[in-house]
């Protein structure tokens, strides 16, 4: 143990390359290429791991380990650029320090990285931001493989049938990527932009509206002869 982290063990590698074999063959099952199901951004949101090394990791390349403090700096970082209010924005220091039990002091010693978190700090973080354990603690090769077997759920569940359809319609049209890369615009008037953009390519692409018919099937015939 290391200030409260334990420190991870050496059959990660292994963990991870059977991950990595299961949703390989799960997606070709379903006709899934690799970018499909190996998405960087979306795996490195979901696991904490940076996008670089995730592609690292997926090549079967090492991508050296972090110490334990720089580890949950990045990750504790992408949780505040990544989770965000209902509102898109950010959660403030304050909320975090309310949400996870702690003073506002404490919280922003442990995000300007000032002190060492224990894992009771991490424990209240994640599930503050409704995060898996381990999620701010895990080494990359452990926190990577715990993603992709949240995927490997997701397509059994699409090979068994059992697929929600929200869930389907969000994978198919990319709106998750959408979203998180409006999520890394630095201010909300960026993001007000790209709403402002959506909105604008929605009124080009909307279908012209059908001619209105006639409530009067005979208005449509022409006049009417008068009967003699």
């Amino acid at each position: 143990m290391t200030d409260g982290f334990s420190v991870p063990g050496a059959a990660a590698a292994g963990s991870l390359a059977a991950s990595i074999a299961r949703v390989t063959e799960i997606a070709g099952r379903l006709g899934l290429s690799p970018g499909e199901v190996f998405d960087a951004h979306q795996l490195s949101e979901a696991s904490g791991v940076p996008a670089d090394v995730v592609v690292a990791l997926l090549d079967g390349r090492p991508a050296g380990e972090p110490d334990l403090q720089a580890r949950f700096l990045q990750r504790f970082g992408l949780l505040r650029r990544t989770r965000l209010k209902p509102n898109g924005r950010r959660y403030t220091q304050q909320e975090i320090a309310d949400g996870a039990g702690m003073s506002r002091q404490q919280a922003g010693a442990l995000i300007h990285g000032d002190r060492r978190p224990t894992m009771e700090h991490c424990d209240a973080i994640q599930r503050f931001f409704r995060v898996h354990a381990g999620f701010l603690t895990a080494a990359d090769p452990d926190a990577l493989s715990t993603a992709l077997q949240q995927t490997e759920q997701r397509l059994l569940q699409d090979y068994a049938g059992e697929g929600d359809p929200l869930e389907r319609l969000l994978q198919d049209h990319g709106v998750r990527g959408i979203a998180w890369r409006a999520a890394q615009l630095p201010t909300d008037k960026h993001r007000d932009k790209v709403t402002e953009w959506l909105d604008l390519l929605l009124e080009t692409v909307k279908p012209a509206p059908k001619p209105a018919e006639s409530a009067n099937p005979a208005e449509s015939d022409g006049p009417k002869q008068t009967e003699t």
